[in-house]
């Protein structure tokens, strides 16, 4: 017979559940920091604040207590187009609000997998759904029926290993960048999680912010993202949370930051910032060269690039795995959610360069 869960809505709940869900965030194979508490109540309490009151987590305990699932969601607005007020109502992954979040998914027990696909589908029958990037292990399985794939996402991944980083002559020429670099009197040092300070965040969006200046882009890493990340190295603990690595320049300025998550053995590369008079030092390759071998240092397998296909990441070495984001259409409110991801899908399609363009 299926089991229903415990829904929980109330600070005061979520706080007493956090060290039993990341115990089994923990225990579940193939789960990302974003799926931990760390990552979903720092959002709720920070960026999705506003939409605190519609949170809803359903928990499934063992005999002992234990959560043996969780499935945190939110209950929200989707807009159908910038310019238009309000939206369509949905449910969504709590804590993957405005593009946050990769590797979405649920920490659930084996002998609860029955029991969280019935709820979703039942959950489903009387409003959408949109999940994004949800992850092909911690994620699809649970789609209620009906569901409908509208983006696949590439997230390239690497070994956290220099020597994996790029061709042998690859290597070979960061390394004597890196050498110079320190003969200049340059410093690298991690900062790892609960050694990320404000300062050196504020430091990363400094820089982000020149680099992106310098070459004339634009970027929605900025200030109004500080209180969700403060929140994450409160809640950081060793091998888990908020890390860096931090360049400094002989008067102890920070001239670089490359920024991410630690979770069990895979290093979430999230945000990179580098001063630009440091461009033709290669600066920024290098940082991910010693950043690299600060993980294999600390037994780290993985460095995960996040989403995206950019080109360095290829040449770095990575190789794509893939996020997918689902609708699952209910009603007139679904109809639209279905032609907005068809215009977005179409639209896409003609910025794609033709084969041989660059």
């Amino acid at each position: 017979m299926l089991a229903l869960p415990t829904l929980l809505r109330s600070p005061g709940e979520l706080a007493a559940l956090v060290p039993s869900w990341r115990a089994l965030v923990a225990a579940t194979p193939g789960t990302s920091y974003f799926a931990t508490p760390d990552w979903v109540l720092g959002w709720t309490e920070s960026l999705g604040r506003e939409q605190a009151g519609r949170v809803l987590v359903a928990v499934w305990r063992g005999d002992d207590g234990a959560a043996e699932a969780v499935v945190p969601l939110l209950r929200t607005r989707e807009r159908l187009h910038p310019r238009l007020p309000g939206g369509v109502p949905v449910w969504t992954v709590l804590g993957s609000g405005i593009g946050a979040a990769d590797h979405c998914g649920f920490a659930v027990a084996p002998h609860r997998h029955e029991d969280v696909r019935a709820w979703l589908a039942t959950l489903a029958r009387r409003r959408s759904m949109l999940f994004p990037h949800l992850d092909p292990g911690t994620g699809d399985p649970y789609l209620p029926p009906g569901a409908r794939e509208i983006e696949r996402t590439a997230c390239p991944v690497m070994p956290a290993d220099p020597d994996a980083l790029g061709s042998a002559r690859h290597r070979q020429g960061v390394r004597r960048k890196a050498r110079r670099l320190a003969a200049e009197g340059v410093v690298f040092t991690w900062a790892g999680p609960g050694e990320m300070t404000s300062e050196v965040f504020d430091d990363l969006l400094r820089l982000h912010r020149l680099r992106r200046d310098t070459i004339g882009a634009s970027s929605a890493f900025d200030a109004s993202r500080r209180p969700l990340h403060a929140a994450l190295a409160a809640r950081a603990e060793p091998g888990r949370g908020p890390c860096a690595l931090v360049a400094r320049d002989p008067a102890g300025a920070v001239v670089g930051v490359l920024y991410g998550f630690l979770w069990q053995d895979t290093f979430a590369y999230y945000q990179l910032g580098w001063d630009p008079a440091y461009a033709k030092a290669s600066l920024g390759t290098v940082l991910f060269h010693e950043t690299l071998t600060a993980l294999a240092e600390r037994k780290v397998a993985t460095f995960d690039f996040l989403r995206g296909a950019e080109e360095f990441k290829h040449r770095f070495g990575a190789t794509d795995r893939y996020d997918t984001t689902w609708l699952v259409a209910r009603g007139a409110a679904g109809a639209l959610l279905g032609a907005k991801a068809a215009a977005r899908r179409a639209r896409d399609r003609r910025r794609r360069p033709a084969r041989g363009e660059s």
